[in-house]
């Protein structure tokens, strides 16, 4: 890369850094080609985005913006992941950091929160978005059938209370 190219790319992760929600630091122990495109592919399934680059210019990227306490983190051969829903890309990267050893967590950022590695983790454990939207629905939708259920029900205990009677009253006919 020559200096213009490091110009814009600085200029182009610190409009990243601007917009995101999340930032997670991981160093790269030697993974290897097949592992690092199954790593992208899983990363890129959330929404969110996996970039090896030189420590230097990520430093300088995160100068001024609101990640800029990550930045001793950024110490041999690290990889930066960024995305706006947070619990997404950590649990991309804490379960593939499990599976895989030569992937480690090192910490992250959650807007001006600097994040530790075991914190990044605790974000991994909780629901992500879509979990709690589905949640949600189900609390919503659940009450309604209660509530349609409660309604039925002296209606059909009325019923089976005429239907035994009615029984009855043929029973002492005949």
């Amino acid at each position: 890369m020559d200096r213009t190219e490091k110009r814009a790319f600085v200029e182009s992760l610190s409009k990243v850094f601007g917009s995101t929600s999340m930032v997670v630091v991981t160093q790269n122990l030697g993974l290897t080609v097949a592992d690092a495109t199954e790593l992208r592919r899983n990363i890129r399934a959330v929404g969110a985005t996996y970039r090896v680059a030189k420590n230097r210019l990520v430093s300088r990227a995160l100068d001024g913006t609101q990640f800029d306490g990550i930045a001793p983190l950024l110490k041999g051969p690290t990889a930066i992941s960024w995305s706006d829903e947070p619990v997404g890309v950590a649990k991309v990267l804490v379960e593939f950091a499990k599976k895989n050893d030569k992937l480690v967590v090192l910490g992250g950022a959650l807007g001006n929160q600097t994040l530790t590695a075991d914190s990044v983790k605790a974000l991994a454990s909780l629901p992500s978005l879509d979990e709690l939207r589905a949640q949600l629905v189900g609390m919503i939708s659940t009450p309604a059938t209660r509530i349609a259920g409660v309604t039925q029900a002296p209606a059909g205990q009325l019923a089976r209370v005429l239907g035994a009677y009615a029984r009855t009253g043929d029973t002492e006919a005949a």
